[in-house]
This record gives C-alpha cells, structure tokens and sequence, in this order.
C-alpha cells in the first residue's frame, strides 16, 4: 500500500504551523492528497480548541511554535487516540522528548509526497 492510499483513509487532518504560508501551502498539498477536512491553527491554544472541536484523524504538528515547542500539545493530541507526525525546520538542534521519538518527522521545506509519507508512517501502529 502506498503512502498516498493511506492518505485516502483518513478525512480529517490537523495541522499546527506558527507559519501562516507554510499552513496555507500544507492545507493544499492536503487536499491535493484527498484529505476532505483540514483544519489548521497557528497557535498550541487554537489547535487544542480545534482537537475538542473535531473530529481529528491526523495531526502535522511544527516542533517550534516560536520561541516554544509544541511537545505538550503532541503529548495531548496522543493521549486523546489522535496519530501524529512532526514537521520541523530544525533539524537534529532540537532532540524530541524520549516519549516522542519515534513520531514521525519530516524537514522543511517539504513536499506533497513527504506529507503522505509522514502520514503513512504516523498511521502505523507504535511503540508502546
């Protein structure tokens, strides 16, 4: 099964990006993929209003949110059933928190075939 199959299952995605043409250049590679519903917040506060809001299938969260992490909003999103994948620009500077290192993770600038691969990878069972 390839990524972009996988992609087709789900409906609804959320995204979490602090870059707002980032966020707009996601939502369309989403679409373009089948996504039906994407929901994206430039803020941890707005994309925990949109994870009780939703129903979420997947989420893109950015590791840096500004001058924080997002690693409490991943660990919320996790603890509410919701798969992740993590979107970053920062390379191996900022390591992942032991619990989290096994999210998938894909580097800046990105493309519609790495969004579908992040989102194959996230969809697949875990690690306990």
């Amino acid at each position: 099964m390839t990524g972009g199959e996988n992609v087709t299952k789900i409906q609804s995605v959320l995204v979490l990006e602090d870059n707002f043409l980032i966020a707009m250049d996601m939502e369309e590679m989403l679409a373009a993929l089948g996504v039906t519903h994407v929901y994206t917040a430039t803020t941890a506060e707005r994309a925990m209003e949109i994870a009780t809001e939703y129903p979420i299938d997947f989420a893109i969260v950015d590791i840096r949110l500004g001058d924080e992490t997002s690693f409490t909003v991943a660990e919320a999103l996790v603890a509410r059933g919701i798969k992740i994948g993590f979107a970053s620009g920062c390379g191996e500077i900022l390591p992942l928190p032991s619990h989290l290192r096994d999210v998938p993770r894909i580097e800046k600038p990105f493309t519609e075939g790495s969004l579908s691969s992040l989102i194959a990878a996230g969809l697949r069972p875990r690690s306990p």
